[in-house]
């Protein structure tokens, strides 16, 4: 697809692959509806771009909120939704909070569901148009100390999955776009001492955003980043004890860095 003159909706824009999807944009010639909890942080990435572009600061874990972001969008017209909203606790199960438990699970899964839900009526308008979830590689492989995150996780990849169906024979193509760890401030302390430790690859926000231009363009349905992460994936898939085993085996890192 065609980003120039397309009117976007990018939520999630003030987060750190948010943010560089919004510039790669830009550059496409797309017309962006930027949308963030920080008026702020908006107004700064709105100062960064060439385009002339809308921003709303909202919650979307708010229904009035979310019902104001489909009214801007009913008004100006939307063909392209791209949610990269996202938030992480990385800690042991039984020694998380309740409340991080609930807030992943409804900023990561819920939210953008509802807001898939009242969006899709508006897109079909469209003779093409999209939707494309920012997921996660632990939304396909349940990770130690992730387990909530990859609950949210592994929700958003299925929901994508049954609504790319659901809208087969309609304008709109539904894609699902999983990085691997990323340099973004999502990631605690703990979680970066935890890559180091495991010898994990981080991509930058900015190739991240290059891999959504190419969902967009080459209409896939599905696109996995990383080596080895990708090959995890598939093993995950067919031999889930394989990747067991070499999780197993790491286990006492990831509880020492859990717990730091």
């Amino acid at each position: 697809m065609d980003c120039r003159g397309k009117q976007v909706l990018l939520t999630g824009a003030t987060g750190g692959i948010g943010q560089a999807i919004a510039v790669e944009l830009d550059r496409a010639g797309a017309a962006l509806t930027l949308v963030g909890r920080s008026e702020e942080k908006l107004a700064g990435l709105c100062g960064r771009l060439v385009g002339d572009h809308a921003s709303i600061a909202a919650d979307l874990n708010d229904a009035a909120q979310r019902e104001g972001v489909v009214n801007h969008c009913a008004a100006a017209g939307l063909d392209i939704f791209v949610n990269t909203v996202g938030v992480m606790d990385f800690r042991l199960f039984e020694e998380q909070d309740a409340a991080a438990i609930e807030s992943m699970v409804l900023t990561n899964l819920l939210a953008p569901m509802l807001l898939c839900r009242r969006l899709v009526p508006l897109l079909k308008q469209r003779d093409e148009a999209a939707i494309v979830n920012i997921g996660s590689i632990f939304g396909s492989i349940g990770h130690p100390g992730f387990s909530a995150y990859c609950a949210s996780k592994f929700g958003l990849r299925g929901f994508t999955e049954a609504l790319q169906r659901e809208l087969h024979d309609s304008s709109v193509r539904v894609s699902y776009l999983a990085p691997r760890a990323t340099r973004t401030d999502l990631n605690s302390s703990a979680v970066t001492a935890l890559n180091e430790a495991l010898g994990n690859a981080t991509d930058t926000p900015e190739r991240v955003a290059g891999e959504l231009l190419k969902v967009l363009g080459d209409k896939r349905r599905q696109r996995y980043m990383g080596w080895p992460e990708n090959l995890f994936v598939r093993l995950n898939s067919v031999f889930p004890g394989l990747v067991h085993q070499a999780l197993a085996r790491k286990l006492h890192i990831i509880r020492h860095h859990a717990k730091s």
